[in-house]
């Protein structure tokens, strides 16, 4: 009973029902997208175009606009920069990444410290989900549910490319529809994290499930589905968790994925396997 009423006690408030609700949502959207990022190899892509969204948010503010739309044109734009740069000149693509995503942050901190807002930059950089409002839980509902639709669409194409891009320009698909539109899903997902974890967390909730799933799975489907039960019992877990020990929820979400990262290398470890499966 003890047990039980642990889980059931936060559910009486309707706070911690939207937290959790947009928690599962967020949790789905971000695991489905990090198996790609995983086999792609854009582990520091998903980190710079999370922290290139912190001058959008600023100028949305300032411009009175939702932070959602001034989140993802920031995001897409370094995105959409980091590949004209590194077309055009012979300086590596993590270099441009690095170069381009730093100095972006550092601009929307200059930014924000030159505002009189009532936002709050913690709130930015580590997210608020306990303190999403019905409006943002519908934004967060529409663009997490439209990313998982196209994922699941086109996660054929999607897997190929990131497979082989040549064999998947050989088979007729256009390699820079892919490459471009991945990174616009991208964008859009770190959007939708932005108000459970943050900027600064958001890499996490990218990364942790899909590579966990490849560590336990030798088939793609398998692993998005490992991936996305992976996240959702982590951001259930901690945001229970951050509700019980009055601790910072995506902090908690995040230690959670990391733990469940640990233990499935262990089990893989203790099978005497030292290569993800996937």
């Amino acid at each position: 009973m003890a047990w039980l009423e642990w889980w059931s006690t936060p559910l009486a408030f309707a706070f911690m029902q939207r937290g959790i609700v947009a928690a599962i949502v967020t949790g789905v959207v971000c695991a489905l997208l990090s198996c790609f990022l995983v086999l792609r190899g854009w582990s520091l892509m998903g980190d710079a175009i999370s922290h290139a969204v912190l001058p959008g948010v600023v100028l949305a503010v300032l411009a009175g606009v939702p932070i959602a739309f001034g989140a993802f044109g920031s995001g897409l734009f370094c995105a959409l920069a980091t590949g004209y740069i590194k077309d055009r000149c012979r300086v590596k693509e993590d270099t441009v990444m690095g170069i381009l995503f730093s100095g972006m942050f550092a601009l929307g901190l200059v930014l924000f410290s030159r505002i009189d807002t009532d936002h709050h930059l913690s709130h930015i950089l580590f997210g608020n989900l306990l303190g999403v409002t019905p409006a943002e839980l519908r934004q967060l509902l529409i663009i997490a549910g439209t990313v998982s639709l196209l994922v699941l669409v086109k996660h054929r194409d999607l897997m190929l490319y990131c497979f082989d891009p040549a064999q998947a320009k050989a088979l007729g698909l256009s390699a820079n529809l892919l490459h471009y539109g991945l990174l616009g899903l991208l964008a859009l997902t770190i959007v939708a994290a932005l108000q459970a974890v943050g900027v600064i967390l958001a890499i996490a909730m990218l990364i942790a499930p899909g590579i966990t799933a490849a560590l336990l799975c030798r088939r793609f489907d398998q692993m998005l589905l490992v991936a996305v039960l992976v996240s959702v019992f982590s951001c259930i877990a901690g945001t229970l968790i951050s509700f019980h020990i009055d601790g910072a929820t995506g902090p908690c979400i995040v230690l959670m994925q990391a733990l469940l990262f640990l233990l499935a290398q262990i089990r893989r470890l203790s099978k005497g396997e030292n290569q993800p499966g996937i």
